[in-house]
């Protein structure tokens, strides 16, 4: 059913229901703005949701007994929220979020969604972002859609018929974008560290950020890439133009770049509309560690809050504050440590704009483990790479004291020293 505003198509929405935002680039900023308008008419109405985009006035004190948010990753615009006592997180990998889903441990009676302007047939495109979206459209009993020509028409499982959605309205705003920094000489260290870890004929997997726009900004010189990752930015479109990326070795989507959202600017948007060489699949199937692990050298770049010694990666907290969440990053970790050739990359600054060190003795007390001590295999800073895999404890530690700052590795080896009982092996 066509409807003439945002407020008009939410106004189905009553006190109880379970609603999905669509995520990151492709939020439905028209909606959530409408649906936090009803504040005052609701109550107990649970959001589900991941990163998204633009404001959220549902989190804001005022409206907590209208909205309960439960968050599967923690973006900006909900932190807040969180570190108050406010919401909810969800620990999940990324992969687990439509099979939760679509098995009803998180029922979803509402999805609210953006979509392109429908084609001939009457079908439109999630876009810039069809990862566990597609899984609450298929399964929510209402779907809201707002149609903006501005979404790209993107290939892959994201495809839509008009008939699916409850109640639709059109509406034109540009996409949010993230606009990539001048990268640091310290970033440009790192991705260049990193790169030096690549194989041509790699298949790479790398998010959103200064560190994936550094990696990406030094692989000019190489050969027969490819792409299958949860997410991607602007920095793979002079690699695609200039043919290192072309993905003519991966074994599954053979010349295609298979991805589950993106998000960046403009001219990323653009350049993915139409355009067959983008296959946006589900992210149950993107993340799915058995069909990473059939990538050639699959290469795994993600990042992290800290490291310890023993190789423990701290990702989605600081001390007991969740900060952001698991995401995918074991389920491309796990993938990449199991394909013939594959290399699980954690790349990080040394220190934090404190002059903190990010390898640490211990993690801080209530800091969460997302990957593992046994899964972690390269760790990468500035100052080079430690590779842990298959080392022993006393090997790690004096491996990642080795890429650590120069202002912190006495007092990394005395407490290497003290809790190891001994020197580390060199």
């Amino acid at each position: 059913m066509k409807v003439n505003s945002a407020l008009e198509a939410v106004s189905i929405l009553k006190s109880g229901h379970n609603v999905y935002l669509h995520t990151a680039a492709a939020t439905p900023i028209a909606l959530v703005e409408a649906m936090s308008s009803r504040a005052s008419e609701l109550r107990n109405v649970s959001i589900y949701q991941m990163h998204t985009e633009g404001p959220a006035p549902y989190a804001e004190p005022e409206h907590e007994e209208s909205f309960i948010i439960n968050s599967m990753f923690i973006g900006g615009n909900v932190r807040k929220a969180h570190k108050e006592g406010r919401a909810n997180f969800i620990p999940c990998f990324l992969s687990e979020v439509p099979i939760m889903i679509r098995s009803g441990v998180v029922p979803i009676d509402v999805a609210m969604i953006q979509v392109s302007p429908p084609d001939s047939h009457g079908f439109c495109s999630l876009g810039v972002s069809v990862d566990a979206t597609k899984a609450a459209v298929d399964t929510a009993q209402i779907v809201i859609a707002q149609v903006n020509p501005r979404m790209p028409r993107t290939h892959g499982d994201g495809l839509i018929h008009l008939s699916k959605f409850t109640r639709y309205f059109e509406h034109e705003a540009e996409l949010p974008e993230h606009p990539a920094h001048e990268l640091t000489d310290v970033e440009q260290e790192i991705g260049q560290n990193v790169a030096e870890l690549i194989e041509d004929g790699a298949t790479l997997q790398m998010g959103i950020g200064a560190i994936p726009d550094a990696v990406l900004s030094c692989l000019g010189g190489h050969k027969n890439l490819g792409v299958h990752t949860e997410m991607f930015s602007d920095g793979v479109i002079p690699l695609i133009e200039k043919g290192v990326i072309n993905n003519k070795f991966k074994t599954k989507h053979k010349d295609y770049l298979v991805s589950g959202f993106m998000i960046g600017t403009k001219k990323l948007y653009d350049f993915v509309d139409d355009n067959p060489m983008i296959r946006m699949l589900d992210i149950q199937y993107v993340n799915d560690t058995a069909v990473i692990r059939r990538m050639p050298k699959m290469t795994s770049i993600n990042s992290a809050i800290e490291v310890d010694l023993t190789g423990q990666i701290c990702a989605d907290s600081i001390g007991t504050m969740m900060y952001s969440g698991v995401g995918g990053q074991m389920d491309f970790i796990r993938g990449a440590s199991l394909s013939p050739g594959g290399k699980p990359i954690i790349a990080l600054p040394s220190i934090t704009g404190r002059g903190e060190s990010k390898i640490v003795p211990l993690l801080k007390p209530g800091a969460g483990v997302v990957t593992t001590r046994a899964h972690v295999h390269y760790v990468v800073t500035e100052f080079g790479v430690a590779d842990l895999y298959g080392k022993s404890i006393k090997q790690r530690a004096q491996a990642l004291i080795n890429i650590a700052h120069p202002n912190h590795r006495e007092e990394l080896s005395r407490a290497a020293s003290a809790r190891f009982m001994g020197k580390c092996f060199k």
